[in-house]
C-alpha cells in the first residue's frame, strides 16, 4: 500500500551516511535552501525537508543527515528504521572515505537495513582535477556502484549546485524500482 499526504504527495525517508566531512550536510542544505553553507559544522543528527516531483510522482522527502564520526557509531544506527533509501557518500578528493564506503559504509547498512536501496553519491566533484591519482574517478566510483549493488552512482557538487537535483531523483526511483512484496500465498495440500 502506498500512503500519501496532504495534496496526494508519498512521503519518503531518504538518509545519508559516510564519512565525516565529506559533504553530506552541504549537500543536504544547498540542494533544500539553495544556499551552499559558508562553515563547517559537524553534525550529529540533521532532518532536512523537501517536495518534489519525479517522473510524474509527487514525493514529500524527509532527508535524514547522519554524522560520520566513529564518536556517534552506537546513535547512528537510531536514525535507520523506516529509511526508504540511503546515501552513500564519499568525497571525490578524499579516497580513505571511498573506501570506506566498502569495509565501513555498505556492511552497517547491509546490517540494519538489508533490503533498502542504495544511492552512490561522489561528493565534491568540483575539486577533481583530471588525471590525478589523489582523486576517486568516475570508472572506480562506477565499479564500486556494481560492487555494492547500488541503484546508481550520482557525482555531484553543492558549492557549484551540480547534480544536486540527480541524487535525490534517483534515491525516489530506486525506492520505486525496489521490488515489492506480492500478495503472500498459502496453499494447504
Amino acid at each position: 500500500m502506498t500512503m500519501t499526504i496532504g495534496g496526494g504527495m508519498r512521503p519518503l525517508k531518504i538518509t545519508t551516511v559516510g564519512d565525516g566531512m565529506v559533504g553530506k550536510t552541504c549537500m543536504l542544505i544547498t540542494y533544500t535552501q539553495n544556499e551552499f553553507p559558508s562553515e563547517y559544522v559537524p553534525t550529529v543528527f540533521d532532518n532536512h525537508a523537501c517536495n518534489i516531483t519525479v517522473d510524474n510522482g509527487a514525493y514529500a522527502l524527509t532527508l535524514w543527515d547522519t554524522a560520520g564520526q566513529e564518536d556517534y557509531e552506537r546513535l547512528r544506527p537510531l536514525s535507520y528504521p523506516n529509511t526508504d533509501c540511503f546515501l552513500i557518500c564519499y568525497s571525490i578528493s578524499n579516497r580513505t572515505s571511498f573506501d570506506n564506503v566498502l569495509s565501513k559504509w555498505c556492511p552497517e547498512i547491509r546490517h540494519f537495513a538489508p533490503s533498502v536501496p542504495i544511492v552512490l553519491v561522489g561528493t565534491k566533484s568540483d575539486l577533481r582535477v583530471v588525471g590525478s591519482e589523489k582523486f576517486v574517478t568516475t570508472a572506480e566510483g562506477k565499479k564500486l556502484k556494481h560492487k555494492i549493488k547500488a541503484y546508481s552512482l550520482v557525482e555531484c557538487s553543492a558549492k557549484r549546485k551540480q547534480n544536486l537535483a540527480e541524487v535525490f531523483e534517483e534515491a525516489v526511483r530506486a525506492v520505486e524500482k525496489k521490488p515489492h512484496a506480492g500478495p503472500r500465498i498459502c496453499t494447504l495440500l
